[in-house]
């Protein structure tokens, strides 16, 4: 590894001020508070990040619905056993809350022997007493609907948490469910996620579903602004080449307590034995010492005289497993920063698993998604005492052209970029976007800099306590219907990961020497849109469009001001970093308009860092194979053009032209005369 390619993507200092830690009367944490606020929902979505509280959020909410708003039961649904843990009694009461939450042992079906079929049979006799909890997974949940039907959970509250497993495909069964029991209106449903979005692209919900819940976020940002202790958090790719055994030391501090996830079997960063790989990666830490026989934990000793201890989660044999995951949960130790110093899984330790002391998240290889990277991200952004720097890397094969896998290797380094890109997004504050006219005035309790409010020109303003930018920006579109300002308000950032997680918009944003960037910003963007909520008018698909673009765009211009030209130049540390980015960006081009931030290719400062990452023969020969896979404007995309070009005639009392210099009017004028083309040949009804 040559650790001076190594460059972090981002990183995002914060102010630790405490506000997300601290309980109020009722022993509520800031999100749980603001949950509870929206109790008397009927359908009730609370995206929130790892470690934030959703688990006891659900409990005070569920309390409320069966003792003041005469629902019978409340069934938690789960989409593994591990995760039913947080789900286990709570002495509510003890922190101010006016009940407790209590689980009779029987109804915790994730804590029960045996498969799902006894189980199913426990879910319809829970369902015919008198008792008020149950808690079982997605699967078993799955099987009970199709055994009994939809009206035997009436009057009812189903709580989903990782809602994220949830899709709007027909082939998923608890989405089909879910959907069903909307229709019928007779329970009371609360979604839970730390991720709204899928890592196949598909759709949680259908959006005449979406429009039904209320929701509630609480964003990274808040989450970490408001911790006591972790301050810095660095999200990370990385590129080796060989065998990644070899170089892990180049990004695997012994020091740091970590998680390393090793590739599956069947990636091509995996040599196909797994267990052949751990051994190697404790003989890399130094010589073995034997296993605790208490833990099953390795014992290593390392280079510098130090014993550490390592937590094997890939050994198959079901003893030693279940021995070593019965350490790593064991409650007496959840506060012992010397239990365990670093853990090896495959496909454990990510979803739900709590480990408040990991201060490194090592992934090798692309893993399945993106919402399974941000989940593994959410091993490490827990907060405990002295741990004040948390980091993600993921560690990827350099492509090489020579190998028959370049198609493979390829797409893996662009799922980490397109992961980079929306790590930094749901880092980011949250952008308030609203339109820069004469009647425009600053808004209360936001600092909009140095200079304050001027009303001859575009303003950004920062509001610290909530993490919110108040952007005005020339020529935005308002949207004009509710759906319209919902997404606005609360999905900017599950559009901007489906833009992302478009292989062919990622490939043409970095490796596209003759990109005009409005055909990602305004064509690529605008369709998405489109196939996202069909139902939305085009007014309000470029009110979306717009306002996801300049998200993106900000967030990436912010970073591009704070980094400066010198290559080697680090973050600063101020926590105000990202947003005197952003406010440098707004003074350097004076006034901010849509035309301006359409102009800007959001992948831009990805293709730096992915620059300074990678050898520049590989960089040179992914763009030769992506060039070579550039497609003609397709009947779809001239649609787009043509209403462009339309509106350029408007404005400019001409059409756009085919010669002309800008290569924004020139690709205008080719969708307009593609368009022409489609009708006459009859290509549209």
């Amino acid at each position: 590894m040559n650790s001076s390619r190594s460059i972090p993507s981002v990183s995002v200092t914060y102010a630790r001020d405490g506000s997300s830690t601290k309980s109020n009367e009722l022993g509520m944490r800031a999100m749980q508070e603001r949950a509870y606020e929206r109790r008397g929902e009927q359908y009730l979505l609370i995206k929130s990040p790892p470690a934030s509280g959703k688990s006891r959020a659900l409990m005070f909410i569920a309390l409320d619905k069966l003792e003041n708003q005469g629902l019978k039961q409340a069934i938690v649904v789960v989409p593994e056993k591990s995760i039913g843990a947080s789900f286990n009694n709570e002495p509510l009461s003890k922190f101010g809350f006016w009940a407790d939450w209590f689980v009779e042992p029987k109804w915790n079906l994730c804590n029960a022997p045996g498969g799902d079929d006894g189980k199913v049979r426990t879910v319809g006799r829970f369902l015919e007493g008198p008792d008020k909890v149950l808690v079982c997974t997605h699967a078993t949940f799955r099987f009970a609907v199709d055994k009994f039907g939809i009206d035997a959970f009436d009057d009812r509250l189903i709580a989903v948490d990782e809602f994220h497993h949830v899709s709007a495909n027909p082939e998923n069964k608890l989405g089909t469910h879910l959907g069903q029991f909307i229709a019928r209106d007779r329970v009371h449903i609360v979604a839970m996620t730390g991720s709204y979005f899928r890592g196949d692209a598909e759709a949680v919900l259908s959006p005449e579903d979406e429009a039904k819940f209320d929701t509630v976020t609480y964003t990274y940002y808040e989450q970490l602004n408001g911790y006591e202790h972790l301050k810095t958090l660095d999200i990370g790719y990385f590129f080796y080449t060989g065998s990644y055994a070899e170089d892990l030391l180049a990004v695997l501090d012994p020091r740091e307590k970590t998680i390393l996830h090793i590739p599956n079997v069947n990636a091509r960063e995996s040599t196909g034995d797994k267990h052949r790989e751990v051994d190697h990666i404790i003989d890399a830490l130094g010589e073995w010492a034997g296993t605790d026989p208490a833990t099953g934990f390795h014992l290593v000793k390392t280079p510098d005289g130090r014993t550490i201890k390592v937590a094997d989660l890939v050994d198959d044999e079901p003893a030693k497993r279940e021995k070593v995951s019965r350490a790593l949960k064991n409650p007496a130790e959840k506060n012992n920063r010397d239990h365990v110093d670093l853990i090896i899984a495959l496909g454990m330790a990510k979803e739900g698993f709590d480990w408040i002391w990991c201060e490194h998240a090592l992934t090798v290889g692309y893993r399945a998604s993106l919402t399974e990277i941000v989940q593994i991200i959410g091993r490490a952004t827990r907060d405990a005492v002295g741990k004040t720097r948390a980091r993600f890397t993921n560690l990827i094969a350099e492509p090489d052209a020579s190998e028959g896998a370049v198609t493979e290797a390829i797409n893996d380094t662009l799922k980490a970029i397109a992961a980079s890109l929306l790590m930094e997004q749901v880092l980011a504050p949250r952008f308030n976007f609203t339109p820069k006219t004469p009647a425009s005035v600053a808004q209360p309790g936001f600092d909009y800099g140095d200079g304050g409010y001027d009303p001859e020109k575009s303003n950004v303003g920062f509001n610290e306590e909530s993490g919110q930018f108040d952007i005005e920006i020339k020529g935005l579109k308002e949207p004009g219907t509710k759906e319209a300002k919902r997404i606005c308000q609360e999905d900017l950032n599950e559009v901007i990961t489906a833009f992302v997680q478009d292989k062919p918009t990622v490939e043409r944003g970095l490796f596209d020497e003759e990109l005009v960037p409005e055909e990602l910003t305004v064509t690529r963007m605008g369709k998405i849109i489109r196939e996202r909520y069909p139902d939305l008018q085009d007014d309000d698909v470029e009110a979306v469009r717009q306002r996801a673009v300049a998200a993106m765009n900000l967030t990436q211009q912010g970073k591009k001001t704070i980094l400066g030209a010198d290559e080697d130049e680090k973050e600063p540390s101020a926590n105000t970093a990202l947003i005197d980015g952003v406010r440098k960006f707004a003074m350097d081009v004076r006034d901010l308009d849509i035309d301006l931030i359409d102009s800007i290719n959001p992948f831009g400062e990805a293709y730096s860092i992915l620059a300074k990452s990678m050898n520049e023969d590989s960089l040179r020969q992914v763009a030769s194979v992506i060039s070579a896979k550039r497609s003609p404007i397709s009947p779809e995309d001239a649609i787009t053009w043509a209403r462009r070009a339309s509106r350029f005639k408007k404005e400019h009392g001409r059409p756009p032209s085919l010669i002309s210099a800008d290569p924004f009017e020139k690709l205008m004028a080719e969708g307009a005369t593609a368009f022409m083309r489609f009708r006459k040949e009859g290509r549209y009804e």
